[in-house]
């Protein structure tokens, strides 16, 4: 940690609506007591019921604002998210090759926003693969994000789950934690393995609301904040499942938009 204020940096697209991207990366961090800088990739007009259009910005801007960054900020820990095109993943790549240093990545491969609106080319995803997983010291894919970086169905069981996530290593991934919230049962359960091998679940109870947007952004922002504040992975991984819990918990309290609403980022501290 670079002293006595922890800074992350999210690398990620704006939701005009506010409930994910940019917008819930920042929120969480600074719940999470962690200074929040961005990077925007794309723009999104987007509310609670969908994703109305996608403007992404040019890779060299994507670069020009890594370098803005990172050459004055000592950056703890780095959280990636939309990406959706191939240029821009190029640039994000090799913004990490000149800046990042020791500093640990949280990978968040999205892909479809969970109003079911698809936020990456076809294409970008192979970019996504090659050029961005083996710079992650953690990628966090849903099961069904999951299946896509490997070409495979998505896994539905335990032993698929921790199979998958072995042979996403084996592509370059440090760690990979695959997510349990499209997953059914009482409990959301996120299955977390090491490239030493070792493997852990994370189980929560699942919360009955509809107010879901963000979840994905929020928890690898939440473990990136944990990881800059200097956690391990493991306790970084309990705190930011612990964090979107209670979230989730608290996302009724709020009354955002006629589709999915967000989570409560702020349920700690709004009264």
């Amino acid at each position: 940690m670079s002293g006595a204020s922890p800074i992350a940096v999210t690398i990620a697209g704006s939701d005009s609506g506010g409930g994910a991207g940019i917008q819930a990366d920042l929120k969480t961090f600074s719940a999470l007591g962690v200074y929040g800088a961005s990077v925007i990739t794309a723009l999104t007009a987007q509310n609670t019921r969908g994703v109305q259009g996608i403007h992404d910005v040019p890779a060299d801007f994507v670069a020009r604002q890594i370098d803005s960054v990172f050459s004055d900020l000592a950056v703890d820990a780095v959280k990636i998210g939309m990406l959706s095109q191939i240029a821009v993943i190029e640039a994000v790549a090799d913004g990490l090759s000149r800046w990042a240093g020791t500093a640990p990545v949280v990978l968040d491969p999205v892909m479809v926003a969970t109003s079911g609106d698809r936020l990456i080319s076809q294409d970008a995803v192979a970019a996504l693969r090659e050029r961005l997983m083996g710079r992650a010291d953690l990628i966090t894919p849903n099961l069904p994000e999951a299946a896509v970086l490997l070409g495979e169905p998505v896994a539905g069981d335990e032993a698929a789950i921790v199979a998958q996530a072995r042979r996403l290593i084996a592509l370059g991934a440090r760690a990979v934690l695959i997510k349990g919230g499209h997953g059914t049962g009482a409990l959301s359960v996120d299955h977390l393995v090491t490239r030493e091998g070792h493997a852990q679940t994370f189980a929560a109870q699942r919360i009955a609301t509809r107010n879901t947007h963000g979840t994905g952004c929020t928890l690898s922002s939440a473990i990136a904040a944990g990881l800059a504040r200097g956690l391990t992975l493991p306790e970084a991984v309990t705190a930011a499942k612990d964090y979107l819990t209670a979230a989730l918990t608290a996302a009724d309290r709020l009354a955002i938009g006629a589709g999915h609403g967000p989570v409560h980022h702020f349920h700690a501290i709004w009264r």
